[in-house]
């Protein structure tokens, strides 16, 4: 199989996993949509678990790129922390989708340690991102930034639970507007 072919499986593991989470991740499913069969995924990750790790540190580590690219389109950190809830909302657009990692945090008791492992790399990933910002800025003290960025971070990917129930991005929009209004992100 070609280094293509695994792309593929991966692409079409993390369409699946934002909708379904872990437990959505099917073989045989995902085979079909890359038109393969399924024990051909095996050469590549030659268990579920092999596939969830994958998919989950490819998606913190594109949320990686994505949150440097937001850094360096802004010299203001303030304007960067205002972008932030950019990426989530970039899910919901995508066919009401969920942040991948935060529906599979949802599925903690049936991770396998692997996955849970890049899944919690996920969120750390964000919230070093938000309190290196919100230090930057002047938002708060260095030594309240860790706790002020796991809340700003636990909020966003809530609000994006809550619009993606009720399949309306305005409920999204609205609760992010109440944040910046209450000040818990910078307005």
């Amino acid at each position: 199989m070609s280094a293509g072919s695994k792309e593929e499986i991966l692409a079409a593991a993390k369409r699946a996993a934002m909708a379904h989470g872990y437990n959505g991740l099917n073989f045989r499913d995902i085979a079909g949509e890359v038109g393969i069969k399924a024990p051909s995924i095996y050469h590549h990750f030659p268990t579920k678990a092999d596939l969830g790790a994958a998919v989950a540190k490819r998606y913190w580590e594109d949320i990686v790129v994505d949150l440097n690219a937001i850094s360096d389109a802004s010299a203001d950190p303030l304007k960067a922390l205002r972008r932030y809830p950019e990426i989530f909302r970039k899910s919901l657009l995508n066919g009401n989708r969920m942040c991948l990692c935060s529906f599979m945090a949802a599925e903690y008791d049936d991770l396998p340690d692997a996955v849970m492992k890049e899944v919690q790399s996920f969120a750390d990933v964000n919230v070093t991102w938000l309190s290196k910002l919100l230090s930057a800025a002047g938002v708060v003290k260095a030594k309240e930034s860790e706790t002020r960025a796991r809340a700003i971070y636990s909020a966003v990917a809530g609000a994006q639970l809550f619009a993606r129930g009720r399949s309306d991005i305005s409920i999204f929009d609205a609760m992010i507007d109440s944040y910046r209004s209450a000040g818990l992100l910078p307005a």
